[in-house]
């Protein structure tokens, strides 16, 4: 079987201005030889990239976009900060040169105005004079506003026309009919000068209160970012020493005193503290910690001073992988946003017939060419898609951002989308609904079958043979011919005595009675505790049974009833007997007909595909490795956070703090992000539905067109960023 050599890259696409140019990108890259799936998202700046390593390169990628007209850095540790340095001086040469922009305009929209107004003197007649304008336009039209022609002469060398496109047809045609009308044809009262000045000008305030708004749907990863510890006390064989966190390796002894910012994920070694962890599960109070307990990286030690030894660095630990996982989530796509990408990649070509028929339709109908030809500006000026483009991609950024303060991580637009539509969730019992911390309550044995019982689980990592092993610490006793049942129980030999221990189900298969147990078991099972049975199937003898019982969390119940509230079906699955399942049902609020007891590790999926045949849009909660199967195939998958590696891989939202209350959390989440993206494009199509017609009609100036379309892209960022005071 050949080996999978797929790659994943990220790189930074600077120069693009509309939905447009992110689609143009990403059809390139798509196009290169070996590349299998291009994502280019115009509000992150970025393009993910997967491609076969023996058939192109990440340099060859780059180039592909470069020939295009666009620009393309590596996005990795060593780039971020080149990457940050060339964002920063492009935001101050905008706003440079809208500042310069802004004062050669000035002048002569004042002395329109002013005019207009009635007010006529020497000073605003002087900035009426067509060379002064002419003098004030140039450096303007073709100094400011090269970016735009130099935008547009790639757009159209690849056949994919953008907003540069129509800005510089739309600018263009108000200046060549001003330097026609002010010295050819003698007519300075008919001057638009100050038009393709204050179009540029606008256009670029709106560019620049749009970088400036991005910089803000991207705070939760600089946040995050922020966490991240720069130095550390490391043991160097005789004391503590200052080291640069890059040089911790696992296995260092490190030091923390109280106040300081744990530096990698590890494990406390010395001493006990409080740990402030809000950074992981949005939960601000501290939780304390002693020996042997697992710490994580960016936690702050709130008191006491403990000694740890490092297990994860760098791109290994919890908070760097939180960090990776939200900035994936943050470039992804949402499905809704195809509509916007569809309806972008033939919007331009549509503005640019409108303006042509539009100065077709105005000259031949009113005879006059020049006014229509105004029209036409107006019109090529309001018809910027950029809106459209962000639309989606800035909601996404803000509310995945939104879900990681929170302790929810969503791992692409997609789950964050889907998850707004759960109509049936299901959650694993064991550790999602109940703390997954079992204990023995009851125990009917003697102690010598209790010391064979425990030498038999400690072969076993289930979380009910560790509550046996800590009930009765294992003494050593070999155990040859040891076998894990999966959702039945595990059998060994001991001193040539072949025992069984499991549940009800694994006795009768194995036909031992246990009869004598049946009254004791059938109450302990109606308490909400889970029964096991203990056998030598050499004699087929019962020799002991006891009661396990796992605490329900405080928060379950509230969190099932919100979720009920939201109109949401809710099952519980759990391998426990029925008599069990049920009355934890009952502490929760659910009902007997909603329970799916006596389910074996790998029928859960079965019960997910069973919801799904019925029309359901299926969300799956767990944290074993045996949930995984069932989280794969869910709608959306949800793993707590306190539960298994692999359930977190295999899910598409981790919960960090495990509690339940955050998945009614999340499902608000999504639906108010999604209702922000409906919103930002219903304001988005209105404003060109509505902004052409009348541009066409001359009821907009093209100085008002420029204006509007500035500022219709900050209005829906600035609608993306009114998500951070959702409450969720």
């Amino acid at each position: 079987m050949a080996e999978n050599t797929s790659s994943m890259e990220t790189f930074v696409i600077t120069g693009m201005t509309c939905a447009n140019c992110s689609a143009r990108v990403e059809k390139e890259l798509n196009h290169q030889p070996g590349v299998t799936t291009a994502n280019v998202n115009l509000a992150t700046e970025r393009a993910t990239v997967q491609f076969d390593p023996a058939t192109t390169s990440a340099d060859d990628l780059m180039q592909s976009v470069q020939k295009i007209g666009y620009g393309a850095l590596l996005y990795d540790e060593a780039h971020k900060q080149s990457i940050k340095e060339a964002k920063e001086r492009e935001l101050y040469k905008m706003k440079r040169d809208l500042i310069v922009s802004a004062v050669l305009t000035a002048p002569m929209m004042i002395s329109m105005i002013g005019m207009l107004l009635g007010f006529h003197n020497d000073v605003f007649h002087f900035f009426h004079l067509p060379l002064v304008q002419l003098l004030l336009t140039i450096p303007v039209q073709f100094g400011v506003g090269q970016r735009y022609y130099r935008g547009a002469y790639h757009a159209i060398k690849t056949g994919a026309p953008n907003m540069d496109v129509l800005v510089a047809l739309g600018t263009t045609a108000a200046f060549v009919l001003s330097v026609l009308n002010g010295f050819i044809l003698n007519e300075p009262t008919h001057l638009y000068f100050e038009s393709s000045a204050m179009i540029i000008t606008l256009i670029l305030l709106g560019k620049f209160l749009e970088q400036k708004a991005k910089a803000h749907t991207g705070n939760a990863i600089k946040q995050l970012m922020q966490l991240r510890a720069k130095t550390s006390l490391v043991w160097d064989g005789e004391n503590f020493s200052q080291q640069d966190i890059e040089l911790v390796q696992v296995g260092d002894r490190l030091l923390v005193k109280p106040g300081e910012q744990v530096p990698v994920d590890g494990v406390i070694l010395k001493g006990q503290a409080a740990f402030d962890e809000s950074m992981l599960t949005g939960e601000s109070l501290p939780v304390e910690k002693g020996l042997e307990a697992t710490i994580f990286g960016g936690t702050v030690a709130t008191n006491g001073t403990i000694e740890m030894t490092a297990t994860q660095v760098g791109s290994g630990t919890v908070l760097a992988k939180i960090i990776q996982m939200v900035e994936d989530a943050q470039g992804s796509k949402a499905p809704i946003q195809q509509i916007a990408d569809k309806i972008s990649a033939i919007f331009v070509p549509a503005v640019l017939i409108a303006a042509v028929a539009t100065i077709l339709l105005t000259g031949l109908i009113t005879g006059d060419w020049q006014t229509a030809m105004i029209h036409g500006v107006a019109v090529l000026v309001i018809a910027c898609p950029c809106a459209l483009g962000l639309a989606t991609p800035t909601a996404i950024m803000v509310g995945t951002g939104l879900g990681a303060k929170n302790g929810i991580l969503i791992k692409s637009g997609v789950a964050l989308e889907k998850a707004a539509h759960i109509t049936s969730i299901i959650l694993d019992k064991t550790g999602t609904i109940t703390l997954g911390r079992p204990e023995v309550t009851d125990f009917v044995g003697d102690e010598s079958t209790l010391a064979k019982l425990s030498a038999l689980e400690s072969r076993s990592d289930h979380p009910l043979a560790k509550a046996i092993t800590h009930y009765h610490p294992a003494a050593y006793l070999e155990v040859a011919d040891f076998q894990l049942i999966p959702g039945g129980g595990v059998q060994g030999t001991i001193a040539e005595e072949t025992l069984l221990v499991g549940n009800r189900h694994l006795m009768n298969q194995a036909g031992i009675s246990i009869a004598a147990a049946e009254t004791t078991a059938a109450d302990w099972e109606a308490s909400g505790k889970t029964v096991l049975f203990f056998a030598d199937l050499t004699s087929h003898q019962l020799l002991a049974y006891l009661a396990i019982s796992d605490a329900v969390k405080e928060t379950s119940k509230e969190a099932i009833s919100q979720l009920k509230q939201q109109g949401i079906k809710v099952y519980m699955l759990t391998g426990d007997h029925q008599k069990t399942a049920e009355a934890i049902g009952q502490q929760v609020g659910l009902s007997k007909e909603t329970i799916f007891a006596g389910v074996l590790p790998e029928d859960k999926a079965d019960y997910v595909a069973k919801l799904q045949q019925q029309g359901e849009v299926v969300a799956m909660v767990g944290d074993g490795i045996n949930d995984a199967p069932a989280l794969a195939l869910a709608e959306i998958g949800i793993a707590m956070g306190t539960g298994s590696d692999v359930a977190m891989e295999t899910a598409e939202v981790t919960i960090m703090n495990g509690e339940l209350t955050k998945v009614p959390q999340m499902i608000r989440l999504s639906a108010t992000t999604l209702r922000k993206i409906k919103q930002n494009l219903f304001w988005a199509f209105l404003y060109n539905t509505i902004g052409i017609p009348f541009a066409a009609l001359g009821f907009l100036s093209p100085i008002v067109a420029g204006g509007a379309m500035a500022f219709s892209s900050v209005s829906v960022l600035l609608n993306s960023l009114s998500l951070n005071r959702k409450k969720i």
